[in-house]
C-alpha cells in the first residue's frame, strides 16, 4: 500500500518523481497551482503543453518536469463546481485515478497532488479532500510502482481536511 502523507508546501519545491498540476483544459498555464508550476518549470513546459493540444475535464496528460525538481508533471483537468449536479464528483475522482495510472506508466515511486479544483474552480475543499483521499485509498491495491502519495496543500485548513479524510478511510 502506498504511504499517504499530507504537507503544507509549495508543490513546485517537492522532490518527487511526479507532481500533479491542477490544470485548465488548454494546458497553457493559468492561475494558482497551474501558474506556479508553469513559472517554476520554465518555458519548456509551455512548449511541450502546446504540442499536446489540451486535455478534457477528468483526464490527464504527462509532460517532463523541465525546471522542476520533479521529473514529470501530470496535468489533471478538474471540474468546475456548479453545485454538484453536473457529475463534478465523478470527474474529480477520475483526475486522481487517471493521475495514478499515469504515475504507474512512468514508473513513478512518489507523486504529489494539489487540492484539485478547490481554487478558482470552486469545488468545496472538505468534500474534494474526501474524494481525493478515498479515491487514492481505493486505488492503492492496483499500484505497483507508487510507494508514496503526498497531498500537498497550500493552507493549513486544506491540510486539516486531508488529514481528517485519511483518518476516516483508515478507520474503515
Amino acid at each position: 500500500m502506498a504511504k499517504l502523507e499530507v504537507t503544507v508546501a509549495d508543490i513546485t519545491t517537492l522532490e518527487v518523481d511526479a507532481i500533479v498540476n491542477a490544470a485548465n483544459a488548454s494546458l497553457l498555464g493559468g492561475g494558482g497551482v497551474d501558474g506556479a508550476i508553469h513559472r517554476a518549470a520554465g518555458p519548456g513546459l509551455l512548449e511541450e503543453c502546446r504540442a499536446i493540444g489540451g486535455c478534457p475535464t477528468g483526464e490527464v496528460r504527462v509532460t517532463g518536469g523541465h525546471g522542476l525538481k520533479a521529473r514529470h508533471v501530470i496535468h489533471a483537468v478538474g471540474p468546475v463546481w456548479h453545485g454538484g449536479d453536473r457529475d463534478e464528483e465523478r470527474l474529480l475522482a477520475s483526475c486522481y485515478v487517471q493521475a495514478l495510472k499515469a504515475a504507474e506508466e512512468i514508473a513513478a515511486r512518489s507523486i504529489a497532488f494539489p487540492a484539485i479544483s478547490t481554487g478558482i474552480y470552486g469545488f468545496p475543499a472538505a468534500r474534494a479532500a474526501g474524494i481525493a483521499v478515498e479515491t487514492v485509498h481505493e486505488a492503492h491495491g492496483a499500484l505497483t510502482s507508487v510507494e508514496q502519495v503526498i497531498f500537498c496543500c497550500f493552507s493549513d485548513e486544506a491540510a486539516r481536511y486531508h488529514r481528517k479524510a485519511i483518518e476516516l478511510v483508515r478507520a474503515g
